[in-house]
């Protein structure tokens, strides 16, 4: 159930990111420190996207699943992504895409440019 909620979260999150013309480069990028959900691009610029989703805030919100440690996984993923020298950018930034899907079902999707 859990892996069908974040695959679900992460399909969810990529079609938005599309919407916003953001084009994606790749996802579940896997390394030895973990994954990168979604890696996209816009404006010659490489995002490394975190997808956290939700049914439940009762181990906390999805936000507060991105925690420190988290993040410094991220940046150490990303910068093997880099290395591999598959993509020409001019600049990077890390965003959080966390979707809540509330008891009716509906979702509300947050979108965290930057956020770390």
């Amino acid at each position: 159930m859990k892996k069908e909620l974040g695959k679900h979260g992460e399909e969810r999150a990529a079609r938005y990111l599309q919407n916003k013309g953001y084009k994606i480069i790749t996802r579940n990028y896997y390394t030895r420190y973990g994954e990168l959900d979604i890696v996209c691009k816009k404006k010659q610029e490489i995002i490394f996207v975190e997808v956290k989703t939700r049914k439940s805030v009762s181990y906390g919100t999805p936000e507060e699943a991105v925690t420190y440690k988290k993040m410094q996984k991220i940046k150490k993923a990303a910068m093997i992504y880099l290395n591999e020298g598959q993509q020409a950018f001019r600049g990077i930034r890390f965003d959080v895409i966390t979707i809540f899907i509330d008891d009716m079902s509906k979702e509300i999707i947050n979108h965290i440019e930057n956020a770390f």
